[in-house]
């Protein structure tokens, strides 16, 4: 099962030891989630993002199987799944929901499989399909960061690019944006981020973290720039909002975030309503 926080150590020192590192890596992702999710929302990409997410388990089985970096074998399977579906976007015989649904069924079937088959290893499944934000050390927190300004950077510097292949690809292309490029960037840094966040709310949760503070967003802003920093506020309030109500009710800590980010877009609807 994923790790919950043990109410009875509640010592200043102690919280801020155990909840430090996992805050610290739950911040980072929101902090990054946000302008994605921004494009995911945009682009109508949440089932993409489930089937990287989904894949990125077969890449821990990878990773097992070959002995390496569970991360490198989840990175290295999101990033080909990533390219692989974006050149088969162009395909005739299956529409885009088929072709997602069987590729991120199969993958994650593969991937449970493959684990279950693993013989003298000790895998926590539970962990991969729901997140161990509270497993995570400081040497992953310094990858998370470290991952997040880079697909951060990346984002700010083809911004407009990325930003004109959403609202019209056809004009895009005449204005002299590379089409298929910007969008295999963007597809890549989705794959580098869920790769990533695995570990906040696993597999199953992953996408819900991008979709929803970005959901919310929407609701609340005129302008694509401020969509992608209020769904990074929002992202960033539901990771604090969800290791408080782990450490005070002891429950999972990415189900937790995850509906404490659904009880915030709730909020938006009654302040639309309102």
């Amino acid at each position: 099962m994923p790790t919950t926080i043990t109410t009875t150590m509640k010592a200043p020192a102690t919280m801020i030891e155990l909840l430090l590192p996992p805050l610290l890596a739950g911040l980072a992702v929101a902090l990054v989630s946000g302008p994605m999710g921004a494009f995911v929302v945009w682009r109508r990409m949440a089932f993409f993002g489930d089937t990287l997410a989904h894949g990125a388990l077969l890449g821990a089985a990878l990773g097992l199987a070959l002995d390496i970096s569970l991360y490198v074998g989840v990175v290295a399977m999101c990033l080909g799944l990533a390219a692989a579906l974006t050149a088969l976007q162009h395909q005739r015989q299956l529409a885009s929901d088929t072709l997602l649904g069987i590729v991120a069924h199969t993958t994650l079937a593969l991937g449970v499989i493959a684990i279950s088959l693993q013989t003298g290893i000790q895998v926590d499944l539970f962990a991969y399909l729901f997140g161990d934000l509270l497993a995570v050390g400081w040497q992953e927190v310094v990858g998370l960061w470290a991952g997040a300004l880079v697909i951060l950077a990346m984002m700010v510097w083809q911004w407009r690019a990325l930003l004109s292949i959403t609202v019209n690809e056809e004009l895009a292309q005449v204005e002299g944006v590379a089409v298929q490029r910007t969008r295999l960037l963007l597809m890549l840094l989705l794959a580098l981020l869920i790769a990533g966040a695995i570990r906040t709310v696993g597999v199953l949760l992953i996408t819900s973290l991008l979709v929803i503070p970005a959901a919310s967003a929407r609701r609340l802003t005129h302008t694509p720039a401020q969509m992608a920093i209020v769904a990074s506020v929002l992202g960033t309030l539901s990771v604090l909002a969800g290791l408080t109500v782990s450490w005070f009710a002891n429950t999972p800590v990415g189900p937790s975030i995850v509906v404490a980010a659904s009880g915030l877009f709730m909020l938006t609807l009654l302040r639309k309503t309102s």
